[in-house]
C-alpha cells in the first residue's frame, strides 16, 4: 500500500503587493473558522470593510520581514519539509491551508505521483486545537477527501501541545537563546472568547465553571486556553522556572469582541512599569516564524516595551527547521504510516 505524509501550515501571500495580500486576507478572512459569523455578515465585513483598509496596511508589514526568496513562513516550511525527508523513506508533502501550494493542489500531486497512494497522513503544524488553525485544516483536508479523494484514507496528527518529546524539543530551543535573569513571556496567538465556548465540546465547562481549565474535563480535548497554559506549565517546569519568572499572554487581536487575556500588547506596556526590565519572549503557538512573530513580536512588541521603560527585548526564534524537531515529525511519520 503506497503512503505519504502531509505537512500544512497556515500560508502566506504571494508576493508583498497589496493586491497579493489583499487576495490572501481575502481567502483567510472568509474562512467561517476564522471569522465564525453567518456569511451574508461576515462578506459584507470583509468584502466591503476590512479588504478596503486593511491590505494597505498588512501589505507594509510583510514587506518590512519579507525575505529575498520570499515569505519567511513558505521558506521556513519548505525547509522543514525537506529536512523531514531527510529522515524518513515516506514521500512528505507540503501544504498550505490558505494561499499556495493549496491543498486540493497538493493531494492532486500526490495522487499523481502515486497513483496507488491509500493512505495520507496530515500534519497541522498548530500544537494546540483552535477553530481558526487545527481544526479549519482537519475539516478542509476531510472535506476534499470526500468530494474528490474518496480512496484515500485520510490519519490526522492530534494537537502535540504536551507530547514529551515535542516539549523537551521547546524548551531546549529556548533555553539556548533565554539570558540569565531575563522574564520570560509565552506569546500565544489570541483567539476570541466565543470560540472557547463553541469548541467546547460539552457545552458546559468552558468560561461557566471556575477554574475550568485546571479541572479536568473532556472539553479540554478541544480547549486552546487550557492546552496552551498546559504547554507553559510543562515548558517553565522543564526549564526550572519559578512562577515569578514566567507568565503568558495573547496576540492578535481583530475586531471588538472580546479575546483570550491577558493581551500581549498590553503586557508590553504595563510590565516595565511593574519592574520587568528585561524580557525574552517566545510564541510556542507558531512552530515557523510568520508575520506575527517577525513584525508583530520582535518590531511592534519590542518597541512598546523600550518605549514603555523596558531594557532589553529578546524574540526566542520558532522551532521552524531545527533537526531535533524535523526529526520528530519524521518519527511521527514513520510510527503512523504503514512500513
Amino acid at each position: 500500500m503506497s503512503t505519504a505524509a502531509l505537512l500544512i501550515n497556515l500560508g502566506s501571500p504571494e508576493s508583498t503587493s497589496v493586491k497579493d495580500v489583499k487576495k490572501y486576507l481575502g481567502e483567510f478572512l472568509m474562512d467561517d473558522h476564522v471569522i465564525d459569523i453567518p456569511y451574508l455578515t461576515r462578506f459584507l465585513l470583509v468584502k466591503g470593510i476590512i479588504l478596503n483598509t486593511r491590505p494597505k496596511k498588512s501589505a507594509a508589514a510583510y514587506k518590512s520581514i519579507w525575505w529575498e526568496e520570499g515569505s519567511p513562513l513558505t521558506v521556513i516550511s519548505r525547509r522543514l519539509r525537506e529536512k523531514v525527508q531527510q529522515f524518513t523513506e515516506k514521500p512528505v508533502y507540503l501544504a498550505m491551508r490558505y494561499a499556495q501550494p493549496s491543498i486540493k493542489g497538493t493531494l492532486e500531486r500526490m495522487v499523481q505521483d502515486q497513483p496507488d497512494l491509500k493512505s495520507v497522513f496530515v500534519v497541522p503544524l498548530y500544537p494546540h486545537f483552535a477553530m481558526s488553525s487545527y481544526e479549519t485544516v482537519v475539516d478542509r483536508v476531510k472535506e476534499l477527501a470526500r468530494e474528490h479523494f474518496p480512496h484515500l484514507e485520510i490519519h490526522i496528527q492530534e494537537p502535540f501541545y504536551r507530547d514529551a518529546e515535542y516539549v523537551e524539543i521547546l524548551s531546549k530551543s529556548i533555553k539556548e537563546h533565554l539570558p540569565e535573569g531575563y522574564h520570560l513571556l509565552f506569546s500565544y496567538h489570541g483567539i476570541p472568547v466565543r470560540h472557547l465556548k463553541k469548541s467546547d465540546t460539552t457545552q458546559s465547562h468552558c468560561r461557566q465553571t471556575a477554574n475550568c481549565c485546571t479541572i479536568d474535563s473532556p472539553a479540554h480535548s478541544t480547549c486552546y486556553q487550557h492546552q496552551t497554559e498546559v504547554t507553559t506549565r510543562l515548558v517553565a517546569e522543564k526549564l526550572g522556572l519559578s512562577k515569578d519568572q514566567y507568565s503568558q499572554s495573547y496576540q492578535s487581536r481583530l475586531g471588538r469582541d472580546e479575546w483570550i487575556r491577558p493581551y500581549s500588547d498590553e503586557v508590553f506596556k504595563t510590565y516595565p512599569t511593574q519592574g520587568i526590565k528585561k524580557m525574552a519572549v517566545v510564541c510556542p503557538a507558531f512552530v515557523s516564524d510568520c508575520l506575527e512573530t517577525l513584525e508583530e513580536m520582535q518590531v511592534e512588541g519590542k518597541e512598546d516595551f523600550l518605549h514603555a521603560g523596558g531594557e532589553d527585548f529578546v524574540p526566542i526564534p520558532c522551532l521552524n527547521e531545527r533537526e531535533d524537531w524535523s526529526r520528530l515529525l519524521a518519527k511521527w511519520i514513520n510510527q503512523r504510516l504503514p512500513a
